[in-house]
């Protein structure tokens, strides 16, 4: 494969090291999405880095970024946009919503109502936003990083499957161990790093990296494998709504770009497996005697791996 895009993603995943203390993994998950052009969630509680880690990636790569704060108040205008007259050329003119930009922080994604959730599926699914009739295309690349957290209920929306499946991972940042909090204390002792952090990669770079991880090689018994582990959470006991055809779909992208990431132009069925549990846990429902068990989407999806057969004929 080209060195040169398995060095861009590299070089990201770097350069936000310089602000993201001990958190590689987390932001290695993210460039594979972005190059995967997918959308991500970020579930955590707060204070931890998940605005920042966003504001990384898209310095790290020149891209336009918004921050949306989701509040119960927040109109779905005021994400998509809306037409006024315009009395200087006697018509209505569309003025553009926050969406308008390649990165999108949706920041409480779940603190505000349905309907506002609502106007944020045709920008994640098609690329566009819909008003009064008319389409307008998004920026590419378009990519949403939304947050929300774990603890607290109060006052929130959980958000529906239909919307939860138009993330390609679920990400837990965590907190950072005593060396890493002490390093951070350090490293924002005068001044906060993002102000200057400088981007590695072009908007052009991106966009030929995301064209790249598309013709990454799959073979099919790659492909039947994956089917394979979206079928199994279909069935499982203790789930009463399995992966989507979409989730099939994630997968596989997700594993192309994890392909590209470590310098190959194939996919191996370790790609697979790495990524299953980010792509696929927050796409189930559990039955409720699963959830007094205890037993989480994560677990289901540890358990599915194991059961499943690897491919050991795979044509690389």
């Amino acid at each position: 494969m080209n060195d040169n895009k398995n060095n861009i993603m590299r070089k990201i995943v770097e350069n936000m090291s310089k602000i993201i203390v001990g958190k590689e993994m987390s932001s290695k998950l993210m460039v594979i999405a972005l190059a995967a052009e997918g959308h991500i969630l970020l579930e955590d509680v707060p204070g931890i880095g998940k605005t920042t880690m966003a504001y990384a990636m898209a310095k790290s790569v020149r891209l336009s970024f918004n921050r949306i704060q989701f509040t119960p108040d927040i109109l779905p205008s005021d994400i998509t946009g809306f037409t006024i007259y315009n009395q200087k050329i006697n018509d209505f003119e569309y003025r553009s919503g926050n969406i308008m930009s390649n990165i999108i922080l949706a920041d409480e994604i779940n603190r505000t109502s349905p309907k506002t959730q609502a106007s944020m599926l045709e920008a994640m699914e098609e690329k566009q936003v819909t008003v009064d009739g008319k389409t307008y295309k998004l920026p590419k690349p378009f990519m949403v990083i939304a947050t929300q957290n774990p603890v607290e209920y109060m006052g929130t929306y959980p958000l529906p499957e239909a919307q939860l499946d138009r993330f390609l991972m679920k990400i837990s940042i965590g907190y950072p161990t005593k060396a890493e909090e002490a390093s951070i204390l350090f490293r924002f002792q005068k001044n906060n790093p993002l102000h200057v952090l400088e981007s590695v990669a072009s908007l052009e770079e991106l966009n030929e990296l995301q064209m790249f991880v598309k013709n990454v090689r799959v073979d099919e018994s790659l492909a039947s494998y994956i089917v394979d582990l979206i079928s199994a959470t279909r069935r499982h006991e203790q789930v009463s709504l399995g992966c989507s055809p979409r989730a099939s779909i994630s997968l596989f992208r997700a594993a192309q770009a994890s392909a590209a990431y470590d310098g190959r132009d194939y996919v191996i069925p370790e790609d697979i497996r790495d990524l299953a549990v980010p792509v696929l846990s927050h796409r189930l429902m559990l039955k409720q005697e699963a959830k007094i068990k205890r037993i989480t989407n994560e677990n289901i999806i540890h358990e599915i791996i194991k059961r499943q057969i690897i491919p050991v004929k795979a044509k690389v």
